[in-house]
């Protein structure tokens, strides 16, 4: 059954902090700002003021503030600072079972991929991919900045984009998973693993050299997470490195449709989420249609009494 977090209302009270690496209250301020104009109150956690080598504090520091923002019944969303690397060594000191009775948005990408799965995986609850402090600049007008606000307060989220060359046809409904790749590889054999059956799963990873990414969903196809989708959504592959021997032989539309040539759903290339300036707010758990055509591509959130 699927637990569905209240939508902001002006007066609500946004949390920040950093269950990764480091990110200043300074430098969180033109985020906190927007959201402040948006109508919304801001707490800021110890994350911002604490530094430990590369994280945002100790593990504990860390897990400590992340545990009393998921507690706290007035915060109503947790927006992450910025991802990096660290949520993975915190997961299993979270306890999950207050926010299981009074669920909040929880709101990043890239690492904080860790967190989605987990609750998809363990609590069924939805939680929101989109923008993060690092990312939030003063300029609101932005259309990614823009999708949050609206994911926030509730709006239904519909999306086109400019079809792809290499993407595969066809029309699939199912609830809407997933994150960044290296996250859910790292993630697959543990109980924060989520079922993908059924499911329209969405990629994006940043980064990565090409044979990485082809191990990844190796990783993921052997463990049977590609053979039961619904559909395939990929967003941003950005900032890729060929290995030291040389060039890989593949693109990444390639070495994906490799992994998912036995299978018949349709797969979408080029949404516009990752690490990139379009990366617009997708909410996860929640039940979507993606159509995949040969003059575009949609993907519209779904009223869940229908689905």
């Amino acid at each position: 059954m699927t637990i569905i977090p209240p939508y902001l209302k002006p007066g609500d009270t946004i949390g920040i902090t950093s269950p990764g690496s480091y990110f200043s209250l300074e430098d969180a301020g033109p985020a906190i700002a927007a959201l402040e104009r948006w109508g919304y109150r801001v707490r800021t956690g110890s994350t911002l003021q604490t530094r430990f080598y590369q994280f945002a504090g100790t593990d504990a520091t860390r897990a400590a503030d992340l545990q009393q923002m998921l507690d706290d019944p007035e915060i109503r969303a947790i927006v992450c600072a910025r991802g990096g690397y660290g949520t993975l060594r915190i997961i299993d000191r979270l306890d999950f079972n207050r926010f299981y009775l009074h669920p909040k948005w929880l709101t990043g990408y890239s690492d904080i991929t860790v967190l989605h799965a987990h609750i998809q995986a363990q609590l069924h609850i939805p939680t929101l991919h989109a923008e993060m402090c690092i990312d939030l600049k003063s300029d609101t007008r932005d259309a990614s900045a823009f999708s949050l606000r609206r994911a926030l307060r509730g709006d239904r989220l519909s999306y086109e984009i400019p079809p792809d060359a290499a993407n595969r046809q066809g029309t699939a409904r199912g609830i809407l998973v997933g994150g960044n790749l290296s996250l859910l590889a790292a993630l697959a054999g543990s109980p924060s693993a989520m079922d993908t059956d059924g499911k329209i799963l969405f990629l994006e990873d940043v980064a990565e050299k090409f044979y990485h990414i082809d191990s990844m969903l190796y990783t993921l196809r052997r463990s049977g997470r590609l053979s039961f989708l619904a559909g395939l959504l990929i967003g941003g592959f950005t900032r890729l490195k060929e290995d030291d021997e040389g060039p890989f032989g593949q693109t990444v539309q390639q070495i994906i449709l490799d992994k998912v040539k036995e299978f018949d759903f349709p797969v979408c290339f080029g949404f516009p989420a990752g690490h990139q300036h379009e990366n617009y707010a997708l909410k996860l758990g929640l039940p979507y249609e993606l159509t995949v055509r040969p003059d575009y591509c949609r993907l519209a959130e779904e009223a869940v009494s229908g689905f």
